[in-house]
């Protein structure tokens, strides 16, 4: 394992040379241009390493090292999607460190039990279309076609349409879910600084707190800048902030570990001297209770609907994201453990603020979870950084853990 703080940089950099942002990122949208050539180099790289290689029907791609046992499978992987201009580890290193792993096992200790499977799966983040977990819920079979069927992105183009000119298309709905699946192991780089300030290399998760995502949609009356007195107006950037505001404020009184967070937004027409007429803008709200998101959900609505009627504008609420916290499973929590003192690995056990596929697996699949340090906790960004001892650190975690559930069990 020796080569690994190597090895693993020089993969997250190829990788992230397909969709590589001109501002210094990576942009890798679902069924994007950048999307399609980094799933087939990915497809390329697990073939030349002797994985059986096969996509399926939405564009889910899969590595799988044949076990003794082939109707039981241990599964790692994540995500290969980012957000606009996204770092170089979130989602791919999990992909990448799969690999890793199993041409490690294969390697030194030759056919598992049980076969072994890493996945890159087509979409986690919601960056393009109104819609998370495409990937994961495919897999398991919770995805369902008409929540996608009619939506777009904000340059106005169909899911569908996206889908289908990237060379994919919809699972039958009557096609059971895959029965063969015994676990699946995610490793994720953290997105926070609980590990970097604690100076642990490691991050054993034994949960996943909950979320909701919301678009807001505020509608006002478009109209001239000049000629318009501001006491007759219907601005919707003015309704909007108002709403904001207010909504923050009262994240900021409830305090941690609830968050929430604007963080798209979208002005019609504007133009420089027309006063807005629409604001499009969206809210994430997470909690590790599952009572507590609820409850500012009741508040994000009343908070709404009363600067809405203030400002005489017109305001849909769309509650697109309604995900539970999450635990995951004891038993796989207990193996990981085990490796990470097994191997002196510098770890903690601790829960994940931010939403993963594990969370989607976990509802019919034993789940557990792996994080390593992000520098300054710094994530969906440019700068995002995991040291290569760390990222290495994870891989081996992950490599004792998938010996222990394919070879030994």
């Amino acid at each position: 394992m020796e080569n690994l703080a190597v090895e693993i940089p020089e993969r997250l950099n190829w990788l992230g040379s397909f969709g590589k942002d001109p501002a210094g990122g990576v942009s890798r949208l679902l069924y994007s241009k950048e999307w399609c050539e980094a799933q087939q180099a990915l497809k390329i790289w697990m073939e030349t390493e002797d994985l059986e290689v096969k996509f399926d029907e939405i564009g889910n791609l899969s590595g799988i090292l044949k076990g003794n046992d082939t109707s039981e499978t241990i599964l790692t992987g994540s995500h290969v999607d980012t957000v606009t201009n996204g770092g170089l580890y979130d989602g791919q290193y999990g992909i990448v460190a799969g690999v890793l792993a199993l041409k490690y096992l294969k390697k030194h200790y030759g056919q598992p039990k049980r076969n072994l499977e890493v996945i890159s799966l087509a979409e986690e983040e919601g960056s393009r279309f109104p819609y998370v977990y495409w990937g994961s819920k495919n897999v398991v079979g919770t995805a369902v076609r008409k929540d996608v069927e009619a939506i777009k992105d904000f340059a106005g183009v169909p899911f569908i349409e996206a889908m289908k000119d990237s060379g994919f298309s919809f699972k039958e709905e009557t096609s059971a879910p895959r029965k063969d699946l015994k676990a699946f192991v995610e490793i994720h780089v953290e997105q926070g600084n609980v590990l970097e300030i604690e100076k642990k290399s490691v991050g054993v998760v034994h949960s996943i707190v909950g979320q909701r995502r919301f678009t807001i949609e505020v509608t006002g009356e478009a109209n001239h800048a000049g000629t318009t007195p501001m006491g007759y107006r219907k601005d919707a950037v003015y309704a909007a902030s108002h709403m904001i505001y207010e909504l923050i404020s009262s994240a900021k009184q409830l305090g941690d570990p609830l968050v929430m967070t604007v963080g798209k937004m979208e002005v019609k027409p504007n133009i420089v001297n027309v006063v807005p007429g629409k604001v499009i803008f969206t809210i994430d709200v997470r909690h590790t209770e599952k009572d507590a998101i609820v409850q500012f959900t009741e508040i994000l609505t009343e908070k709404i609907n009363k600067s809405s009627k203030e400002h005489g504008v017109e305001t849909s609420i769309d509650m697109w994201l309604d995900a539970d916290p999450v635990p995951m499973d004891s038993r796989i929590v207990e193996i990981i453990e085990k490796q990470c003192k097994e191997n002196s690995l510098n770890y903690k056990l601790m829960h994940s603020g931010a939403g993963h596929d594990a969370q989607i697996f976990a509802e019919t699949v034993p789940t557990a979870m792996l994080f390593v340090p992000s520098r300054g906790g710094i994530s969906h960004n440019p700068a995002e950084y995991t040291e290569p001892t760390d990222l290495a650190e994870g891989v081996k975690a992950l490599i004792g853990t998938l010996y222990e559930l394919a070879y030994k069990e």
